[in-house]
């Protein structure tokens, strides 16, 4: 990979969110949002009851950052090719002497910028509003994040082989699939809690050790480097498999034509 085409992309990406406002309001409204209407439900609650709401809170409050930073990294996969779509510019990028390794390394860049800004500004609401502090976990953070931002690159990729190949008509699913995972991903919940035959379909899937081992953190247990070790595994199988399905989909989009009518349409 040349890291100059590499960076000429990323470039490329970051002065669209700097020279549109619209774009850096949307980074920033929704997690926030998200956020504080999580954190003021839980809060209600402990005020209606007599029960220890505190680490429930917690796990609400942490469980809500940590998921946005799979959610801004497969956006900053699906999103980034879209804007190449939506102005017109997917042929340019193409035509020129861009590897696909190169175009998915820049838009992984874009995501991991969308990452670290948001997860700031998170931790610093969380940490005024809430007194609750994202650097409880000190090391483990970056495990977490590790194991989270590569599955949102997955399902990044995966996002954009459906539009390569189904057109603008899956755009939706662009925004839609990270939320298909969610529900089984024990991201607010304990796997237990879970019917028994979807338990071991949230095994399966990465962010749910994550999860699990941020409760456990919460609620001062051990944490274990076992449960990040089977995470990464697990997305090691998963990135993989999203490499493949996207090489597979671009071959077969130049061969017909694809790339050429996801443009013009």
């Amino acid at each position: 990979m040349n890291p100059s085409v590499i960076l000429a992309l990323l470039t490329r990406y970051v002065l669209l969110y700097t020279r549109n406002p619209v774009r850096l309001f949307e980074l920033f409204f929704w997690p926030i949002v998200q956020l504080l209407m999580w954190g003021f439900v839980t809060g209600y609650l402990q005020q209606q009851g007599d029960g220890d709401f505190s680490k429930t809170i917690s796990f609400l409050i942490g469980a809500i950052i940590l998921w946005d930073a799979l959610f801004r990294s497969q956006q900053g996969v699906a999103i980034s090719f879209l804007e190449d779509v939506w102005t017109r510019n997917l042929l340019n990028v193409f035509a020129a002497p861009v590897r696909m390794t190169e175009y998915l390394a820049a838009t992984f860049s874009v995501g991991f910028l969308r990452v670290i800004i948001t997860s700031l500004v998170l931790a610093l609401i969380a940490w005024t509003g809430y007194a609750f502090n994202l650097f409880q976990f000190q090391g483990w953070l970056i495990p977490y994040y590790a194991n989270l931002m590569i599955f949102g690159w997955s399902l990044g990729i995966l996002s954009t082989a459906m539009v390569l190949r189904w057109g603008h008509g899956a755009e939706s699913l662009a925004w839609a699939i990270p939320f298909m995972v969610q529900p089984v991903a024990a991201v607010f919940y304990p796997v237990s809690s879970l019917p028994a035959w979807l338990q071991p379909i949230a095994l399966a899937l990465p962010p749910s050790h994550v999860f699990e081992g941020m409760r456990a953190a919460v609620a001062g247990k051990d944490a274990l480097w076992s449960p990040m070790i089977t995470a990464f595994s697990l997305n090691l199988v998963y990135l993989a498999a999203a490499g493949a399905v996207f090489a597979l989909t671009m071959r077969s989009a130049r061969r017909k034509g694809l790339l050429v009518k996801v443009t013009s349409s």
